[in-house]
């Protein structure tokens, strides 16, 4: 396979990730706030901070209201993480990769495209956020349903994998990152303490992973065990654990290269052997940019390894 073919194919794994991702990433956000007594005040410029994106959109606006940054994340062509302009890059991917993918990839990818371009402007109102942000998630989930049951399973759809999978484990991060923001101090006052718990709630049901979590944890929910089922949970497809294991797992099925061994053991290793009950009391934002510098670092490890051939 052309590294060019395989670079394409792994990125379209990332692209469709993060459009997915990003929308979840608000849509957690706009349910946390209706939850939330009137006296927390919860603004919106966490979301901008989570996403690693302070230059671009001071650059772009002059105010981090709610209006502006959903905007910005979701459909603003000028920054490039929007849902936007990842179902952009990742049709425009589809469209030098067709022969190798389902027809049906394609026409999904590209409907979701224009109707996110016709309709997104419906997402700056409350009323019709959801139903937007729901059709993002649920045509993705089509699309890589359709992938994983009508691709060939050869190398093009390993490197497929490895983008999805890689972008899932950062985006997690990102969207775990929502709580070390602190919407409610850990020192607020007895009163707000129950409110601490619908921050977490709201984490899990971003990810899809609330019943799975009452299921796997047995007992109400509470940061060291969210926090240790999203990190480390072996079986839970969007733990950060589950995606780098299933990755570690693909490698073997490609040419070797020992740099990209190299990191992708690296990060593992440190998400494995983090102390999870100590990262909810402090350090758990500064824990998550390293796992993020990490992943950032595989990324390079994997491009230099096979796309720059």
């Amino acid at each position: 396979m052309l590294s060019r073919v395989a670079a394409n194919l792994y990125w379209i794994g990332r692209y469709l990730e993060r459009a997915e991702s990003t929308a979840r990433l608000v849509n957690v956000h706009s349910h946390l706030l209706f939850d939330l007594p009137r006296r927390v005040a919860a603004g919106w410029a966490p979301m901008v901070e989570i996403v690693g994106a302070d230059r671009e959109f001071a650059q772009l606006y002059d105010e981090a209201s709610e209006a502006n940054i959903v905007r910005f994340l979701l459909i603003d062509d000028r920054y490039s993480g929007s849902v936007i302009s990842s179902l952009r890059a990742a049709r425009e991917n589809l469209r030098t990769t067709r022969d190798a993918m389902p027809r049906e990839i394609w026409e999904r990818v590209n409907d979701l495209y224009h109707w996110m371009r016709d309709n997104g402007e419906r997402a700056l109102h409350r009323r019709y956020r959801r139903d937007v942000l729901n059709r993002v998630i649920d045509t993705n989930l089509l699309v890589l349903g359709t992938l994983y049951s009508s691709m060939s399973h050869d190398v093009g759809f390993q490197f497929l994998r490895i983008g999805s999978r890689l972008e899932q484990a950062d985006m997690t991060t990102r969207i775990v990152d929502v709580r070390s923001v602190s919407l409610i101090s850990t020192t607020a006052g007895e009163d707000l303490r129950p409110f601490q718990s619908i921050q977490w709630m709201s984490v899990l049901k971003s990810l899809t992973a609330y019943q799975m979590y009452r299921q796997h944890a047995k007992r109400r929910v509470s940061g060291p065990e969210v926090l240790r089922f999203l990190l480390q949970d072996p079986q839970f497809p969007r733990s950060v654990w589950f995606c780098l294991t299933r990755i570690g797992q693909i490698l073997p099925t490609l040419p070797r290269r020992e740099p990209v061994e190299k990191a992708m053991h690296a990060l593992a290793a440190q998400v494995q052997e983090a102390d999870v009950d100590a990262l909810v009391g402090e350090g758990l934002s500064l824990f998550l940019d390293e796992i993020q510098v990490g992943i950032a670092s595989f990324g390079t490890a994997l491009d230099q390894a096979y796309f720059r051939a």
